[in-house]
């Protein structure tokens, strides 16, 4: 069965909610309102003034009236929509993104990356490791292993992130050295393709596998350092790519198993992990965790696994929560500084269904 590329793409407003966990379950006013207003502007309390909001926080304007309400009324839907991801996924909080007046298909054209892609036929199962002595939290941005979150723009390259930083953890487990590798240079130059299924090649913006990126830079020698090809969000230039730069390369990557304590094992002995992931509730994301009652195995989205915790308050449900941390590609001002945080168990929204781990050999430029 062929293996879908991936790449969804938001990037969403940061809001913050002081909501009680009761009236998040009960009340019929709109949560996504009392996130943008205070309590003292009850009576601003409509869709025009969330709007008009929408519009002032970024700069959007609209070429005729008639454009105006076809987008105002797109973003009515959106309020709704959000609404029930809100009560889908009460352990997390949901809200207005930027961009909240585009149709769900005006999203999936614009900003997802989709073509069927196996897994190359060397990417070998990762080894079973002993899980007896795993810390309950562990992330390694506190161990220095990760870059600083970036902004992959309006291009479906999520998967080229997820690769990058993979083997931006993998070289700093090798080397001691934390460099900031070059994503366009998958963009511009990974035309990996399937042998064995005409067409499914990584693409640009137009979606791509992270075992296949792999695959590429094994072959290619490795990945120069983001300021000698840096990120231009668009995939209609030639490939730059100078062999005399590379500063990172793959010596293997192991695809791992679906046991979520191998998952963790993997992360905590080899790096940060290339995982696929659904992101239909990451559309409207603000924070917690997110844990929806219900939620896809599709995978559309390439991203960074990079920790776990043993438990975080979930108002809602009055429980500890254990989950994974997720480093995102939609830049700092998505969800928790750029993070994504997803409840561990019963593989949620595909998480734990296509983990990737890569090695790396240690190069020198001087």
């Amino acid at each position: 069965m062929a293996t879908p590329s991936l790449c969804f793409v938001f990037s969403l407003l940061f809001f913050s909610a002081t909501v009680a966990p009761a009236e998040r379950i009960d009340r019929e006013d709109d949560l996504l309102i009392r996130q943008v207003v205070s309590d003292a502007d009850d009576h601003l309390l409509n869709s025009e003034h969330h709007f008009s909001v929408f519009k002032s926080k970024f700069a959007k304007t609209y070429a005729t009236q008639e454009e105006h309400d076809y987008r105002f009324s797109v973003f009515k839907n959106n309020l709704l929509r959000a609404k029930s991801h809100q009560k889908l996924d009460p352990s997390a909080v949901h809200g207005v993104t930027r961009f909240s007046d585009l149709t769900p298909a005006e999203f999936r054209r614009q900003f997802l990356g989709l073509r069927p892609l196996r897994l190359p036929s060397d990417a070998q199962k990762a080894p079973i490791l002993p899980t007896n002595d795993l810390p309950s939290d562990f992330d390694w941005r506190d161990h220095g292993a990760v870059t600083g979150v970036k902004n992959q723009g309006s291009c479906g390259s999520c998967w080229s992130f997820s690769a990058v930083g993979a083997l931006e953890g993998a070289h700093f487990l090798s080397t001691g050295e934390l460099v900031s590798l070059s994503e366009q240079q998958l963009v511009d130059c990974d035309h990996e393709c399937d042998p064995e299924e005409r067409g499914a090649c990584d693409s640009g913006c137009n979606g791509g596998l992270m075992t296949t990126a792999f695959e590429y830079s094994l072959k290619a020698g490795g990945v120069m350092r983001e300021k000698d090809y840096p990120y231009t969000g668009r995939d209609r230039g030639p490939c730059k790519f100078d062999k005399s730069k590379i500063a990172a390369s793959v010596a293997n990557f192991s695809v791992v198993s679906l046991n979520e304590e191998q998952i963790a094992a993997n992360l905590v002995k080899n790096g940060p992990l290339a995982v696929g992931i659904n992101a239909v509730f990451m559309q409207t994301y603000i924070g917690g965790v997110s844990c929806p009652y219900i939620c896809g195995k599709h995978l559309d989205h390439g991203v960074l696994l990079v920790g776990y915790g043993a438990g975080a308050y979930a108002p809602i449900r009055f429980k500890e929560k254990p989950y994974w941390i997720i480093k995102n590609s939609w830049g700092e001002n998505w969800g928790e500084n750029g993070y994504y945080k997803i409840c561990r168990g019963h593989n949620v929204c595909g998480v734990d269904s296509m983990v990737s781990t890569v090695a790396a050999v240690h190069i020198s430029n001087h």
